[in-house]
């Protein structure tokens, strides 16, 4: 991975997140304002670029294969992730009652809104196709163990299952099923999901600058001596895991390159909206997601460049 074009994609993205937070300024951010953020960004633009990426590469029985086995490694990077959140928390934090909080927060990273777009620009199609079944692993991820973890009475229904039916899900399933009967979409329709697929980064990256502009110092102060290990775990001792690991497997370059990205994500971007959904500590996950996202910048290229010298030999 090319060092300077990891870097000049933070660059862009951080500015991306200035804007965002300029544009605060300019309207009310409620749940309404939102709401449309989310939408836009999770029904219209991650669906696209999904699209877009298996549109863009030649599908065959390897690479269904490989998609696979990328979806198991982001289910098994995910649970690691939990799991080193969850000791941790124990460690320090034995009798708080956020330990289910802190051990999501340092396992589920924000594949979606930054990661896809990141390896749509660093790796190519390719790579953006991978980071989609990623994402897709994640969200799988966050609506069943996550899910089991926040509900008061722990079962795994039929609601919990409607749950994970969401549209970059579909879009996946819709995507990869024209792909395997090597059906080709018309060229007006695939102009447009590319154009659509474009807005997928600016829009996530003027999410999160609006983002960091509501938080309060009260809630940061409040919350604050725990953030650090959800933080420490999602962005550093995790890729660290990850690049070490992964090395022993032998996978492809492109899988190898994706699933290192991936793993460096900062906190879920909707960890705050699924813990107010099960009443649970909202402000610590918007905290950590903000917190993570702005530090990231830093530890992305960090990451990269050590797994560069010290994993990958270039």
């Amino acid at each position: 991975m090319e060092i300077s074009v990891v870097v000049q994609s933070i660059v862009i993205i951080s500015f991306m997140i200035i804007i965002g937070a300029f544009l605060s300024k300019s309207f009310t951010f409620n749940e309404d304002t939102r709401s449309v953020f989310i939408s836009l960004i999770v029904n219209v633009a991650m669906p696209c670029i999904i699209l877009s990426s298996i549109f863009n590469v030649e599908m065959n029985d390897n690479t269904f294969t490989m998609i696979i086995l990328v979806f198991c490694l982001s289910i098994l990077i995910n649970l690691a992730g939990i799991g080193l959140g969850w000791l941790l928390s124990v460690i320090f934090y034995r009798k708080s009652t956020k330990k289910r909080e802190l051990a999501l927060l340092s396992g589920l990273g924000n594949t979606g809104f930054i990661g896809i777009p990141l390896c749509a620009v660093l790796l190519g199609p390719e790579g953006a196709l991978y980071a989609a079944i990623f994402d897709a692993g994640v969200d799988f991820t966050i609506w069943t163990v996550g899910v089991l973890m926040l509900q008061k009475k722990r079962s795994f229904g039929i609601q919990t299952f409607k749950s994970m039916i969401n549209i970059p899900i579909i879009a996946i399933v819709v995507g990869l099923t024209v792909s395997y009967f090597h059906y080709s979409p018309p060229s007006i329709m695939i102009s447009l999901v590319d154009q659509l697929a474009a807005l997928a980064a600016p829009l996530a990256m003027f999410y999160i600058g609006i983002l960091v502009m509501t938080l309060k110092g009260s809630k940061v102060k409040e919350s604050g001596t725990k953030v650090w290990l959800p933080i420490t775990v999602k962005l550093l001792l995790l890729p660290g895991v990850v690049a070490i690991l992964i090395t022993f497997l032998h996978l492809d370059l492109a899988i190898v390159q994706t699933v290192l990205i991936q793993s460096m994500m900062p906190t879920l971007t909707l960890a705050s909206i699924l813990f107010a959904k099960y009443s649970a500590d909202e402000d610590i996950g918007a905290i950590t997601t903000v917190l993570s996202t702005v530090l990231a910048l830093l530890t992305i290229p960090l990451m990269i460049y050590l797994v560069n010298v010290f994993v990958l030999g270039g």
